[in-house]
Formats: C-alpha cells, structure tokens, sequence
C-alpha cells in the first residue's frame, strides 16, 4: 500500500479575518464550542509536546481541562517525565486537531504549576477510581507487569476504603500554560488553507495576522 496517495479534498467555508476576534479567546470559545457540537470524540485532547535539556521533544496527549484569557489548564503527574521536561524548559506547545472539521488550534507559551487549591478542587470531581489511580502509578517509570499495577491499585483502592474522599495525592496536580502565541488553522480547498495567529505583545495586546498555509 503507497500511503503517499492518501489524501483528502477539504472544502469548508472560507476563514476570514472578519470572522475573528480582535483576542484569541473569543475565536476559542467559537471553535471549541464548534467541536463539542459536532461531538467529535474527547473535544478536549490536546497534543502536549516539551523538550528535555538536549533539545529532543516529546509528545503525548493530556485533557484540556480549564480556560480563562490567563491560561490553558491540564493536570497530570508530577513526577512524570513530561513533567520533569516542564521542570528543565518550561517553553511548551499545545496542539488540539480537530480533522473531522478541517481544524487544529496551536497555542505557544510557558508552563507553570497550578495552585495546589486548583488542583484539589478539580481531583475532588475525578470518578473515585480515577483518583485511586492517580496513587497507584509512578507514571513514566518501569514496572514489571499488568498484574503488578493492578495489584498496586488494589492495595491503594484497600488503603482508602473507609475513607469518604480520597486525598490529592503530593505528585499530582494541574499546570497553567501562558499563551504568547495561538494560531487557528482551518483546511481549505487545494491545500490553500487558511491560517490566522495571535501575537501576544509586549504591552499586553495580541497582534493577528494572516500567515500562508
């Protein structure tokens, strides 16, 4: 099979700097609304990718959680390997593609640790099972077996089994990213998409301008 002719033709409606807002956040909302409207599977995933002190960028997926004109909200742990990039380069980039609308949102900014009242505010509306996990992995770090993390979420499902609510656990919790620049991407015909970005500027305001596709 020659994947080089895999291909699809995109004909959405034409983007123009009138539909857009003078702030990326109003556009955001517009787009992000669109997505869960055209309920498109977890609207929220969002590409995170960190770099490490050699240069060499990761990748993986985490949850839009949160977001204000101050920042864009995800949660994981603390003692993951993302976030021991974050800790060593704290220059991160968020990617949330959306192909089914012919749309992606890239956001540039710097990432910083969310208040821990943040944090617990949201761990406290985690299904039980997903805040027991939370205790049970040292996400990023080698174990030996399926069973032996399933053991390990036995034992810690056990410890808090007489307790109402499960703690926030230390290694957990949210991180803040600090948009300077958000580029709205939508497919068009021919390949001759459009694409529009926001320029956070040194005297608060965002500068936006058209760029080629």
């Amino acid at each position: 099979m020659d994947i080089g002719f895999l291909r699809e033709d995109y004909n959405p409606p034409l983007l123009r700097r009138k539909d857009l807002s003078e702030t990326p956040f109003p556009t955001f909302k517009t787009w992000f609304e669109h997505a869960i409207a055209s309920k498109l599977p977890e609207p929220n995933a969002m590409t995170l990718t960190t770099t490490n002190l050699e240069g060499q960028p990761s990748a993986r997926m985490v949850l839009l959680k949160e977001w204000t004109e101050e920042h864009f909200t995800f949660f994981t742990n603390y003692q993951s390997g993302k976030a021991t990039q974050m800790e060593q380069s704290p220059k991160v980039c968020l990617l949330l593609a959306w192909p089914v609308i012919y749309r992606q949102i890239i956001i540039q900014g710097t990432v910083a640790k969310a208040p821990e009242e943040v944090s617990h505010a949201y761990f406290q509306t985690r299904p039980r099972k997903s805040q027991i996990a939370a205790w049970a992995s040292d996400q990023s770090r080698p174990i030996d077996s399926r069973e032996a993390l399933e053991k390990r979420f036995k034992e810690v499902e056990d410890k808090f089994a007489k307790q109402e609510n499960v703690p926030l656990p230390p290694h957990w919790g949210g991180y803040h990213v600090k948009p300077q620049r958000i580029k709205f991407w939508q497919g068009g015909k021919n390949r001759l998409h459009d694409c529009f970005e926001y320029r956070l500027e040194s005297d608060g305001s965002w500068d936006l301008q058209r760029l080629c596709p």
